[in-house]
């Protein structure tokens, strides 16, 4: 049996953490404090750990051992697959478009000086594989998981739809902090429409695909066109 009697109570607690752990994430755990003691492909690899685990694994953690129905609640904050035809059609139709996204995204010299995070994840093809696998899993999914899902869905049957878009989007736009200006502004814009989608779905799933397109795909057309090791003439 959940420790916390309501959805509310366990919505306070939640968020209670989160501010904890944000102050942590952006003090302790950030990964301009991990620069300064290890090389940027292991900050990086334990920057997404640390993000992994203070905004996914000890949320989740929260929820299933403070709810009397930890699936029911996880549920309601969009981790399930939802209306999984439209989930799949907005998949598809994202990926033209985050791919365009991504290309343009590459040729900007701002951009390319931020990406990859770790310039050392391009020394060879296996590391730069498993650096965008870690950071799928262990950064975009609970990216998606905060703010398309507990920052998001709770909130609309308390705020209304718009404030509820406006809340996840301002903090995760605010998350941006410290990157590029295109890159802040292209956040403001998409915290509306992944939002937008994860309300059509009722699923943040579906956006943690579009999101690590995005991503991802920035990445490899950099590591491609400027990172990928060059093979010496014999």
């Amino acid at each position: 049996m959940g420790l916390l009697s309501s959805g509310t109570d366990i919505l306070t607690a939640l968020y209670v953490y989160l501010a904890a752990a944000f102050v942590l994430m952006i003090t302790v755990f950030h990964h301009k404090t991990l620069l300064r003691k290890y090389g940027d492909y292991q900050a990086f690899l334990r920057y997404f750990g640390f993000f992994f685990v203070m905004f996914f694994a000890l949320p989740v953690l929260i929820i299933l051992l403070s709810s009397a129905e930890p699936g029911t609640f996880l549920a309601s904050c969009g981790f399930t697959f939802g209306r999984s035809q439209k989930g799949l059609l907005f998949m598809g139709l994202s990926v033209p478009i985050a791919l365009i996204a991504a290309f343009i995204g590459s040729r900007d010299p701002v951009m390319r000086a931020q990406y990859p995070f770790s310039k050392e994840a391009c020394s060879n093809p296996k590391r730069f594989v498993f650096f965008e696998i870690c950071y799928l899993v262990l950064y975009y999914l609970p990216w998606e998981f905060l703010y398309r899902g507990v920052l998001f869905f709770p909130l609309i049957p308390a705020l209304g739809l718009v404030p509820a878009l406006v809340v996840q989007t301002l903090i995760s736009t605010l998350h941006h902090f410290g990157h590029p200006d295109s890159e802040i502004f292209a956040a403001l814009g998409a915290g509306f429409i992944f939002g937008l989608i994860a309300y059509a779905t009722g699923s943040f799933l579906y956006t943690v695909f579009i999101h690590a397109l995005v991503g991802i795909g920035n990445d490899t057309f950099l590591y491609l066109r400027y990172h990928r090791p060059r093979q010496r003439p014999s």
